[in-house]
């Protein structure tokens, strides 16, 4: 049995996949699962297995639809997110998403203000705040940025203190 440390990487996996090469679609989404049911679980709590379980679905069917490879795992993203709360949904678990939403019933004022510094930030720093926000530690991040991890590392304490400077005159 091949483990995910010994698949490629899903980016070189993601041309033949899309070419119809059944054997990499079959390492392509065995890569991402772990990213996916995170994800999942993140949102669905109870119900993440059947969440990842369609979010795969979808993305084996929407795989043909991705036109920039370097956007994969956004898109990833995007779907997955869009199966959760569906999943979610059905079972009746609206209220049981994930504790980032319960809090912004709170001050619903506090998700635009977040876009907003994250939209001022470089790229490079936004990738590492947001997939550490999906749950991916430095590790993960090197690999999915096919960056080193002292790289991921340094961006992700630089990416924190410009949010946090850039947060600083919302906050008064």
């Amino acid at each position: 049995m091949t483990t995910v440390s010994e698949l490629p990487s899903p980016l070189t996996l993601l041309p033949r996949a899309q070419a119809g090469d059944e054997h990499a679609m079959n390492h392509l989404l065995t890569a991402i699962t772990p990213y996916v049911a995170r994800i999942c679980r993140s949102i669905t709590h109870d119900d993440g297995a059947d969440a990842t379980q369609e979010a795969l679905l979808a993305v084996y069917r929407g795989l043909g639809s991705l036109r920039e490879p370097a956007a994969f795992y956004g898109w990833v993203r995007s779907v997955t997110v869009r199966e959760a709360i569906r999943t979610a949904r059905r079972y009746g678990a609206e209220s049981c998403c994930s504790e980032v939403d319960s809090q912004e019933e709170t001050n619903p004022l506090d998700a635009v203000y977040i876009s907003d510094v994250l939209e001022r930030l470089s790229q490079a720093h936004r990738q590492v705040l947001t997939l550490r926000a999906y749950g991916l530690n430095e590790e993960e991040m090197a690999e999915v940025l096919a960056l080193p991890v002292g790289t991921v590392r340094s961006r992700l304490f630089r990416a924190r203190r410009r949010f946090q400077e850039a947060w600083q005159p919302s906050a008064a």
